[in-house]
């Protein structure tokens, strides 16, 4: 194969990928206007659009932020969200708030602009020839596509995880900062920033705790609760809370660990699949999830020997991708692993096997396997009533098995380039990089 030749066929296969991605949202889109609400995997209760945004704004209003509602946010949410919003639409219900307050929505719409901007200007300055594909996936994409109809705050998260992960400056103290945001919107995006300590690049790490903790304290005071403590009751509590959310935590999830609770189901699942299926699920599960594991602390402990072997946003990829293989935040949480594999260059099998999951995972739509529930409800977007029909459906195992084939591909590739950099450096076990 002539080298042209062998530098078109990835490049093609983004072109492919992208417009796969595209042709899914145009059938998402013909299923919208068809029958008045959005398919699965999106939320079932057609008539909850944009309320992440607007439960969290009404509290940002209102007062009960940790103990009455029992918020696990830290307090910048409440901030951000309180500086957002107009407070006369607060005085009734967050629904009511919904279709009052102008100034949130047109904060929603404009953080996915921002987020589309700063994702073309992070993949334009890696390389122009991917950026428009890889621009499209994460602004067409089902993970910010479902970010967007539930109004998450991790459309704002995900603006500052860019800067402080991708290419967006050269100012230290700015990515600092960001990084410092995002752990104040989402605690869990720390991982990505323990690559630092990995590559033991200590200073980053640094400043940006200070910058975490100094941002914590300030909004702590400004919203006068979310202790430490009172954030670790209300998560204590949530998880219980979600641990009886089964059915939601399947239907979009990063992660095979909720499909151990099918048997915890109201619903009576076995009158919809055979038991063997449940069965052969509740065996195979712990297995792939502790051997994803076991291969990732492999790829991270061989990334510790050889610190200059691999770039800071692929040991990122490998822990924030451990984490979602483990458990699901929600499967909008892919934003953040799927913009670090798409920085990935196309080079050798490892990052060219993940970055075409990256695309799968952008698709959106999925294949009904059986009709489990049938809703009847008002649909705000569609501005009907709707009866919406969900159920099992292909992706909800096909898609945490592409987070956990993401894992595994870069893994081995860095365990392979860890190997290749031995010949070169020996390794190093100081707390220093040699």
């Amino acid at each position: 194969m002539t080298a042209p030749r062998a530098r078109l066929l990835p490049l093609a296969a983004e072109v492919l990928l992208a417009l796969g991605v595209v042709a899914s949202l145009g059938w998402t889109l013909r299923f919208f206007f068809e029958f008045g609400y959005l398919p699965q995997p999106f939320v079932f209760d057609t008539n909850d659009t944009y309320m992440d945004w607007f439960n969290t704004a009404y509290w940002a209003n209102n007062r009960g932020i940790y103990d009455v509602w029992r918020s696990i946010y830290p307090p910048l949410s409440f901030v951000f969200l309180d500086a957002t919003s107009l407070p006369g639409c607060y005085l009734q219900s967050p629904f009511h708030a919904r279709d009052c307050d102008w100034l949130a929505r047109m904060t929603i719409y404009a953080f996915y602009l921002v987020d589309v901007v700063l994702a073309w200007v992070c993949f334009r300055r890696l390389d122009r020839r991917t950026a428009p594909m890889r621009t499209i996936a994460i602004a067409l994409g089902l993970p910010m596509l479902f970010t967007v109809e539930r109004g998450n705050l991790i459309l704002v998260a995900f603006a500052f995880f860019m800067i402080a992960h991708g290419p967006v400056t050269a100012s230290k103290p700015w990515r600092w900062f960001a990084a410092a945001v995002t752990i104040n919107f989402k605690p869990y995006l720390v991982l990505p920033m323990l690559a630092h300590a990995v590559k033991r690049d200590w200073r980053p790490l640094e400043a940006a705790g200070i910058a975490t903790v100094a941002l914590y304290l300030v909004t702590l005071a400004l919203v006068g609760s979310g202790t430490p403590m009172e954030l670790a009751s209300n998560t204590a509590n949530w998880v219980v809370f979600q641990g009886a959310q089964v059915w939601n935590e399947v239907n979009y999830s990063t992660s095979y660990a909720p499909f151990m609770m099918f048997r915890t189901l109201e619903i009576p699942l076995l009158q919809f699949v055979p038991s063997r299926l449940v069965e052969t699920i509740e065996f195979l599960v712990p297995i792939v999830i502790r051997s994803t594991q076991l291969v990732a602390l492999a790829a991270l402990a061989a990334a510790w020997l050889q610190p200059r072997a691999l770039p800071a946003h692929r040991i990122a990829a490998i822990l924030l991708g451990a984490y979602l293989v483990t458990q699901s935040p929600g499967g909008y949480t892919q934003l953040f692993l799927l913009f670090l594999v798409l920085m990935e260059p196309w080079k050798g099998a490892g990052p060219a096997i993940a970055i075409a999951a990256a695309y799968l995972l952008c698709l959106a739509g999925d294949w009904p396997l059986a009709t489990v529930l049938d809703v009847t409800s008002n649909s705000w977007l569609g501005e009907r009533t709707v009866t919406a029909s969900f159920g099992l459906t292909a992706g909800h195992f096909i898609r945490p098995g592409f987070v956990v084939l993401i894992v595994w591909a870069l893994s081995l590739d860095s365990i392979v380039r860890v190997a290749r950099a031995h010949r070169i450096h020996r390794p190093s076990l100081g707390l220093v990089p040699a």
